[in-house]
């Protein structure tokens, strides 16, 4: 991309947020209020890329870009750093974080890679580290780095990883699918007490879902795509059932649950036989 091409884009966002003439909502935006829009713009971008539109992508890149450059303008303003900073700062990380191509190290795979990636990553934390309050230093975690804001089945499978990576693991998935076995059962157990404690049953079912993450990471799924898919084909079946009803003059709240099971039913097994 030309360079003009990117300093027209820095200054349409600058004009955007000039007080006197730009515009107003862009003006009224925080860090906190645009935070959640860039999030939104990032799963746009792995949507387009699930369904292979690249016409889509582009103007999906174009917006999540958009993004980086309206929480630089706003740092900008605050004199904390510009768009410029952002750059050579990536710049910088990825030239230190590949010494193997920009130095004298040498790695043979892309596991050696990951390897010195994650042994560069951890360096750079310990470096970063403040310490305690009482000024002792920070004992290094194999879970550092793992970032709280991410959603919570990525954050899953990059705690399960980690700790994998220092040996804290299960030897294949069967122990794992014996982990959800045992969860399903202290769900159960919950629920038969005489009253079921809501915290406890937040809690068993936070195991569930965490032991399922570990599942799909033993299988080398990611869960975030493999839930995704699930939820495409649950919205694609349950359209179909109401299509289905629709035919019969009938919605969903006219219908029983067991009728709208016997058409999903069927709807699963049109899906599976085509």
């Amino acid at each position: 991309m030309p360079e003009s091409s990117v300093s027209h884009l820095l200054g349409i966002m600058a004009q955007l947020r000039d007080p006197n003439g730009g515009c107003p909502w862009d003006v009224e935006q925080t860090f906190a209020t645009i935070a959640p829009h860039t999030i939104e713009e990032a799963y746009e971008v792995a949507d387009a890329v699930e369904h292979g539109d690249m016409a889509a992508l582009k103007e999906e890149l174009g917006d999540l870009l958009l993004q980086v450059v309206f929480h630089a303008q706003m740092a900008r303003e605050e004199g904390h750093f510009s768009f410029t900073d952002v750059v050579l700062a990536i710049s910088d990380k990825l030239v230190r974080r590949h010494p193997h191509v920009f130095g004298e190290a040498h790695v043979a795979t892309a596991e050696e890679q990951v390897q010195a990636w994650e042994a560069l990553k951890a360096g750079e934390r310990a470096s970063g580290d403040k310490g305690a309050a009482d000024g002792a230093p920070k004992r290094p975690s194999a879970l550092d780095g793992v970032a709280t804001a991410l959603p919570a089945l990525t954050r899953a499978h990059k705690l399960g990883a980690r700790a994998a990576r220092v040996g804290f693991d299960w030897a294949d998935v069967a122990p794992v699918l014996e982990k959800v076995e045992e969860e399903i059962a202290e769900i159960r157990t919950e629920l038969g007490a005489a009253e079921p404690a809501p915290d406890r049953l937040r809690d068993e079912v936070g195991d569930l879902l965490f032991a399922c993450v570990n599942v799909a990471r033993k299988l080398k799924v990611d869960p975030e795509t493999a839930l995704r898919h699930a939820n495409a084909k649950f919205d694609r079946r349950f359209r179909q059932v109401e299509d289905l009803l629709a035919e019969k003059g009938l919605t969903p709240a006219q219908s029983t649950a067991a009728e709208m099971d016997d058409l999903w039913r069927k709807v699963k097994e049109m899906g599976e036989n085509r």
